[in-house]
């Protein structure tokens, strides 16, 4: 199926996933998603690998190289614990008012273990909280994901969440 808007949605995320059965989550739900609307994910490279730096050193590396990838219509919004939390039905109208509003695309923030820059927040247009527990963040790329999906299957009245 083709997507019905033309706008596409970006998940940035801060180092590799790892772990294999979330490898699997992802593919699972990027292929469910890219039956709505045009998805991709990228990778920041996960500077942890490198010799030990203080947090926010990290912060700051990992924030210039989210900024580096941004495009000036882009419209940012982060994955953080201080984010407006939501209801499924409630992100999928978030998601929706997004799609019509004419922008190209949105991107969606997953940061490192230490959070975002400062340069990062003042960048965004929005943050929204996953949940207030603590997860850890290749698990949140799959919630994330599967909320998505969720959120396109609300849109299309289509027999996946029931409330």
């Amino acid at each position: 199926m083709e997507s019905f808007v033309d706008m596409r949605i970006t998940l940035m995320m801060v180092g590799e996933t790892r772990t294999d059965w979330v490898k699997l989550g992802e593919k699972e739900y990027l292929n469910r998603i890219n039956r709505y609307i045009k998805f991709d994910t990228e990778i920041i490279p996960d500077i942890r690998t490198q010799k030990k730096i203080e947090q926010v050193v990290q912060k700051k590396l990992e924030g210039e190289s989210i900024i580096t990838r941004l495009l000036t219509g882009d419209r940012v919004i982060l994955l953080d614990e201080n984010g407006q939390e939501m209801k499924s039905r409630e992100f999928s109208a978030y998601l929706d008012k997004f799609m019509v509003s004419g922008i190209k695309r949105l991107v969606f923030v997953i940061g490192g273990p230490y959070g975002f820059s400062d340069e990062v927040y003042k960048r965004a247009d929005g943050k929204i909280s996953m949940s207030k527990l603590t997860f850890p963040h290749e698990l949140i790329r799959v919630l994330f994901l599967e909320q998505v999906y969720r959120a396109f299957t609300i849109q299309k009245n289509e027999p996946y969440h029931h409330d």
